[in-house]
């Protein structure tokens, strides 16, 4: 990677120069995010798996930018206009809208105004007006005169399309006039089919709306763009035509030399042409779409951080399980599963209305609790959810059998997904989401993995951002959720493994045959004998794949292979195996991580050893902990503003948090109820999942919202 680009993203990402060039380099020789944030902590100076990810992020683009600066200098190179300054501009640049601004001129173009005046012969008279020694356009214009040229009129209307492009592919005039735009109020106002179509009201607030651009909220432009997309909304910036004219005219006098005095009148017509046909449009559309970007990965970033939260949620770990996916009507589906989460039993009860089997439906859970030794009950979120649990409320459970509402959020999607099919073939979906609920309480990780993030209810205008953006972050985030915890590879499904580091899908598929054909694995080492899974593959994975039960208990451990002599040395310094070393916190204590420094393994990786030793394959998630919501509350009507109640955070955006309250609607704690003046950043005050207590600030009966503020 050139320097220039190493030194950009360093700047862009307040590192050093050379923890950049280390990462690119890695990158390039095959090594993934998580493991060159965990195991190459000397090369990278300790940065973490976010911001090697934002190093990839860049090095990817500057990538993509060299291919595009190749094709730029080829099309210019063509047409005999790459001088030494314009292709030292072009590549030494680091920003892509400065690099299509100085391509520009050289972009093949359809037919345009200009286009049409080149044709006819124009561009000399187009030259000879911004040419000082110019003192009489109208006799400088006869010579033009000719068919496709009606008069003197004509040919210089058509010298003026002309300048008018130049003006608005000179580079200083774009680049000052996008300064100036970016500085405007963007305004909104409600088109004639927002006051006929119902689904508009709920863009009513921007009907009439405007705000600095650079002020607007990620989630305000994202919504106000929307209801653009939707045809509810015009969208315009309030900018200055006269101002904004009079700075292109003197930008592009500075780059292409002022006219004589006979002919400015001729230029400054053909600048204020440009700014209202071509520039303006142009600008305009260039920084919406840019303060849009910067919206997307703020509200990427949201989402991100609720996908990381939600995937790294407390497990109950391997209990015997019983999910309940509940329902009025239909009744309630139940799934009883193993500590391994297999599917033990199926059935379905009616204990609500209009069945009302609630004598039934007590035996039926009592006889399943009893015969499999339930240890756990999870009951999905949904329609009857609250009805559930005051159901099992009256069963005789055993003292430790807790009851769990576990979020149905994509369990409908599983249910019908590829992953629900090769594991349950014989099943219909309404088991296969019983089962996924289960699953999610005994480990939300490797459940949720097999459901695509946007469907899992966490996002913020997640189908309005760049898709391919939001991708890459999701991608990234669940790949170190996975590799953070550690993975049982003689337990994993092929949809959690596939986001080891190393792995992919194809792998995750061979591993899994291999275990299947094999009786499980024995050792790490054992993994070199799956097809196609060679030493490099090994290298990246190895060090977050655990074997229980292994020979060598640091196979077990997030300690890596190629650390294992280290280990070796660290017992035999100590008098003791490898197998009393491991998890014997004392005996870590007394070792020198200096004494073992050397070669490829610094100070980092050292300690980081020792960290593990004391605590093998420590869990980095919470432990589960119950709740129960308000008897007191039943429906909206029932609340009242100042009462007090316990919630669960079920989303968090950039303007709040949402809250389950216990009844179907959510409530929200607006970022001002968070804070002092709403400054607060809601993903820093509260965490998805986090049980918490609200005060009621109001209820809108009509739209069903409730209004909370944290207590």
């Amino acid at each position: 990677m050139k320097q220039i680009y190493i030194d950009h993203i360093a700047g862009l990402l307040g590192v050093k120069s050379w923890q950049v060039e280390n990462c690119a380099g890695m990158f390039e020789d095959g090594d993934t995010i998580p493991f060159i944030s965990r195991y190459r902590k000397e090369k990278t100076g300790g940065m973490d798996d976010a911001t090697v990810a934002e190093v990839k992020h860049y090095a990817d683009l500057f990538a993509e930018m060299e291919t595009r600066k190749a094709t730029i200098l080829k099309v210019i190179g063509e047409a005999g206009a790459l001088t030494d300054e314009l292709r030292s501009k072009i590549e030494n640049t680091v920003s892509s809208t400065e690099l299509e601004d100085l391509y520009l001129p050289w972009r093949p173009k359809r037919r345009t105004r200009a286009t049409v005046a080149k044709s006819l012969g124009l561009e000399p008279l187009a030259d000879a007006l911004t040419d000082k020694r110019t003192a009489d356009p109208q006799r400088a214009a006869k010579s033009f005169v000719k068919e496709g040229v009606a008069d003197v009129d004509a040919a210089l209307a058509g010298a003026r399309d002309i300048i008018a492009e130049r003006v608005s592919e000179t580079a200083l005039v774009r680049e000052n006039q996008r300064a100036s735009f970016r500085q405007r109020r963007l305004v909104s106002r409600a088109t004639k089919a927002a006051g006929s179509d119902p689904e508009a009201s709920k863009y009513r607030s921007y009907f009439s709306w405007t705000m600095p651009l650079a002020k607007i909220p990620a989630h305000n432009l994202l919504a106000i763009l929307r209801a653009r997309n939707e045809g509810f909304l015009s969208v315009d910036l309030d900018t200055d035509s006269a101002k904004c004219s009079a700075k292109a005219y003197y930008d592009y006098c500075q780059t292409a030399g002022f006219p004589s005095p006979a002919c400015s009148a001729q230029v400054h017509q053909a600048v204020e042409d440009s700014f209202d046909r071509l520039i303006q449009p142009s600008i305009s559309g260039e920084v919406i779409r840019e303060a849009k970007e910067k919206a997307d990965v703020e509200s990427i970033a949201v989402f991100g951080e609720n996908l990381r939260q939600l995937l790294l949620g407390a497990p109950v770990g391997q209990k015997v399980t019983m999910a309940l996916d509940p329902g009025f009507r239909n009744g309630c589906k139940i799934a009883v599963l193993s500590a391994t989460g297999e599917l033990l039993y199926h059935t379905i009860i009616y204990p609500h209305p209009p069945q009302n089997e609630k004598v039934r439906s007590i035996m039926a859970v009592q006889d399943m609790v009893e015969k499999y030794g339930v240890q756990a009950i999870a009951v999905g979120n949904g329609t009857a959810s609250r009805e559930s649990v005051e159901f099992l409320g009256r069963i005789d459970l055993p003292e430790d059998c807790k009851v769990w509402t576990v979020s149905e959020d994509g369990a409908s999607i599983y249910s019908a997904s590829e992953a629900a099919r090769e594991e349950f073939p014989d099943e219909d979906v309404t088991v296969r989401g019983a089962v996924s609920i289960g699953r999610r309480l005994q480990d939300p990780l490797s459940e949720l993995v097999k459901i695509d993030p946007k469907n899992l209810g966490i996002g913020q205008y997640q189908h309005d951002v760049d898709q391919s953006l939001l991708k890459e972050k999701l991608d990234n985030t669940v790949e170190a959720c996975v590799n953070a915890v550690g993975v049982n590879l003689n337990t994993a499904s092929p949809w959690l493994l596939r986001y080891v580091a190393g792995i992919g899908p194809s792998l995750a598929r061979a591993i899994v045959d291999y275990r299947s054909a094999h009786g499980g694995f024995r050792s790490r080492a054992e993994l070199l004998k799956v097809p196609r899974l060679g030493p490099k593959a090994y290298e990246q994975c190895a060090g977050f794949l655990r074997v229980k039960g292994a020979a060598n208990p640091l196979d077990d451990s997030a300690v890596h292979p190629e650390s294992y002599a280290v280990v070796d040395r660290m017992a035999a310094d100590l008098g003791v195996t490898v197998k009393e070393l491991v998890g014997n916190a004392e005996l870590c204590s007394r070792l020198d991580a200096s004494r073992y420094v050397g070669g490829e393994i610094g100070l980092p990786t050292v300690n980081d050893i020792i960290k593990e030793l004391a605590k093998p394959g420590l869990d980095p998630r919470e432990t589960a902990v119950a709740f129960s919501f308000s008897e007191d509350v039943r429906s909206i009507e029932d609340l009242k503003p100042g009462m007090e109640l316990p919630g669960i955070v079920t989303n968090i955006t950039a303007f709040g948090a949402f809250v389950d309250i216990g009844l179907h609607e959510n409530g929200l704690i607006h970022v001002s109820q968070m804070g002092p003046r709403g400054k607060a950043d809601p993903s820093k005050v509260v965490k998805l999942h986090q049980q918490v207590k609200v005060s009621v600030v109001n209820v809108d009966l009509e739209r069903n919202r409730i209004g909370l503020r944290l207590v």
